[in-house]
């Protein structure tokens, strides 16, 4: 009688090994969690730009459809300007928060707040000259091409 031994042959190990690489790679392409991770903070911005606008609606509403009555920041600027405390910036902190917005919006990646004197939104705010409309844009979209941008 002959005695066989069992096991695998060289041959089946590597078709199983290339298979399960082959699978791996399918799954990992599918999930790609830091494309995840980006297309979640493009709608966090995207949640952020509207509720800003939104707010900047609410008091013009309120101000009979104008923004800047009573406010420090003064009136929207015309050509895209950085929404921040300091100098360079459009400061409309104590215009909207907390009457309009319960808290200033930051970028998730590069926006910063530490007080209300002291933050970077991370995103712009326009407004055109000839119709009034206002336009709020997040220029460090991950994903999203063009930036985002929504104009009222």
């Amino acid at each position: 009688m002959k005695d066989l031994k069992k096991g695998f042959t060289l041959i089946e190990v590597l078709v199983v090994m290339g298979i399960i690489a082959l699978l791996s790679t399918v799954v990992l392409v599918a999930i790609n969690p830091a494309r995840q991770f980006a297309q979640s903070r493009d709608t966090q911005r995207t949640s952020n730009v509207t509720a800003l606008l939104n707010a900047i609606g609410q008091r013009s509403v309120d101000n009979r459809g104008i923004f800047e009555t009573d406010c420090v920041a003064g009136i929207i600027p015309t050509t895209a300007t950085a929404i921040k405390s300091g100098t360079g910036g459009f400061d409309m902190y104590p215009c909207i928060v907390p009457t309009y917005i319960a808290l200033m919006p930051t970028d998730p990646k590069i926006g910063s707040f530490t007080s209300a004197t002291d933050y970077n939104s991370g995103y712009t705010v326009a407004r055109d000259s000839t119709t009034g409309r206002i336009t709020i844009s997040a220029p460090s979209t991950e994903i999203a091409t063009p930036a985002i941008s929504i104009s009222r």
